[in-house]
């Protein structure tokens, strides 16, 4: 029976991969807008490299992400 192809790092080429959106340097480095849906997101993926890119908390990682965003904003605008 022959084998399953797979890739020199030992992966298969039909595996999926989990994607991240990447958020552009200028947004990052404060020289751009950013959306509070990119800070959030930004935050869910800081939270996974914090995990050690453990996959399987997306939701969990998301909704931490939301509530911090979403209360570090409200923290903002009554200090303004």
């Amino acid at each position: 029976m022959p084998r399953a192809k797979t890739t020199k790092n030992g992966n298969s080429p039909k595996k999926k991969l989990a994607t991240v959106t990447m958020i552009s340097p200028e947004v990052r480095n404060g020289s751009g807008s950013m959306t509070l849906e990119d800070q959030i997101r930004l935050r869910a993926y800081e939270i996974y490299q914090e995990r050690g890119y453990t996959p399987g908390n997306e939701r969990e990682d998301w909704l931490t992400a939301e509530r911090e965003v979403m209360a570090r904003s409200r923290s903002k605008r009554q200090s303004a």
